[in-house]
């Protein structure tokens, strides 16, 4: 399905998108993701990642000499313009303002970032003068740019006139070193709380089967295409960190580089105004002014300089783990696919979802229907695994792998493995 007029119909959205956009959710993301997000740059003339990708793709991937402190306040605070979407169609400026208690918000994923927040904000939530239950705090936070991936205008009366959302809503979570879902930012980290569904489900803009559709998804899932196709597959947010020299991001590897899978994002699922063509996908949206091109390079390079974060002192056996690494490399045939530094082969080839042992569904509604090798870099910090989360530990990767590929791992090699994992 065309996801935008063309032609004699200009720039104007076609009538079956404006439908289908109400299911839209959140996103950056990224990446969901893989999400993904939570992730756009590229030229204008940007092209279309082939089935295998190629060494040429590569270059895409490097650091760009762009200012990595733009591309920051871009990921946190640039919704493309995608207030119209979440403002005018969606109405959640009114729901926030009337139903959203920080305690609420709280309770669905929001974070809140704890360094935006005057001293004298924080003295009162610390002596409890602060009402958390009331939607009039919520506003607070928001005009003080304090709610991670939510940016809104607030008037001198409190109330909330537009509200959108930005990269950092899926693919940035806090630290808690406040208080639970409020400390400082870590950006590139997937918001596995966050239940986007949940949140658009509060619009009253939707019927009460699209508000069905929504609450299935839970924390931490969003699907991406559902817009487009109207099938009901949410995959898990990943993150949006370890990407540098890497330009398969997404979990089906659907473009050259972090920009492809941003600007798909930001046009499409978040609803910033800008242009955005898949002909694998039957997908082209034209809007002018163009207001997400200008920003995917510096976006790009903040991106790429989000490292992985190393594991927690004392998360792992390092013994264990040694051993692990020689499992790794051979009786686990791990490194086949898990290849060199960034542990995967995805700047090589995408693979064939009939050889493996997830779901396909999700592969086959993207443009490549393929899967790409997960990196494992930070592996330790996003459970549940595999695009759909359906393993919910490391363990419960390794044991999956060992049955399904026949591997006659034993018990020890199977637990070591698993520290090996843990110490990326």
């Amino acid at each position: 399905m065309r996801a935008a007029a063309s032609g004699g119909r200009g720039e104007k959205m076609d009538r079956r998108f404006l439908d289908r956009a109400i299911y839209m959710q959140a996103a950056c993301i990224v990446a969901i993701v893989g999400a993904g997000a939570v992730l756009l740059a590229c030229s204008d003339a940007e092209p279309v990642s082939p089935k295998t990708p190629g060494a040429a793709a590569v270059a895409f991937q490097r650091t760009e000499p762009q200012n990595v402190t733009e591309g920051q306040q871009i990921f946190r605070y640039s919704t493309f313009g995608d207030e119209k979407f979440w403002t005018d169609t969606l109405h959640m400026n009114k729901v926030i303002e009337e139903v959203v208690s920080p305690a609420v918000a709280l309770s669905v994923g929001l974070k809140v970032d704890a360094e935006a927040l005057p001293p004298a904000v924080v003295a009162a939530i610390q002596q409890n003068l602060v009402d958390l239950n009331d939607p009039a705090t919520t506003a607070l936070l928001l005009k003080l740019d304090a709610v991670v991936g939510v940016k809104a205008k607030v008037d001198d009366a409190n109330h909330i006139t537009r509200v959108g959302i930005t990269c950092a809503l899926c693919h940035s979570t806090v630290d808690n070193s406040f208080a639970p879902g409020i400390g400082k930012r870590l950006d590139g980290w997937p918001n596995r709380d966050l239940n986007p569904g949940a949140i658009i489900a509060l619009s009253p803009a939707l019927t009460d089967a699209q508000k069905a559709v929504y609450n299935s998804w839970g924390p931490g899932r969003y699907d991406p295409r559902f817009n487009f196709d109207g099938k009901n597959g949410p995959v898990v947010i990943p993150p949006a960190y370890g990407l540098e020299g890497i330009h398969s991001v997404t979990f089906t590897g659907d473009g050259p580089n972090v920009k492809y899978w941003n600007r798909y994002v930001a046009v499409t699922q978040m609803h910033g105004q800008g242009n955005f063509s898949e002909p694998r996908l039957d997908i082209n949206i034209q809007q002018s002014p163009d207001l997400v091109a200008r920003q995917l390079g510096a976006l790009q390079a903040y991106q790429l300089s989000l490292q992985a974060p190393p594991p927690p002192a004392g998360s792992f056996d390092a013994q264990a783990a040694e051993r692990g690494r020689v499992v790794f490399n051979g009786a686990g045939q791990c490194s086949f696919c898990h290849t060199g530094s960034t542990f995967t082969d995805a700047n090589v080839r995408l693979h064939d979802p009939a050889k493996f042992f997830t779901d396909p569904s999700y592969a086959f509604r993207t443009a490549t229907k393929m899967w790409r090798t997960a990196p494992l870099r930070g592996v330790w910090q996003h459970p549940p695994y595999f695009h759909d989360g359906s393993s919910a530990t490391l363990a419960d990767v390794v044991s999956r792998y060992d049955q399904n590929f026949h591997l006659g791992l034993t018990a020890q090699q199977k637990a070591d493995l698993v520290q090996y994992l843990l110490s990326l």
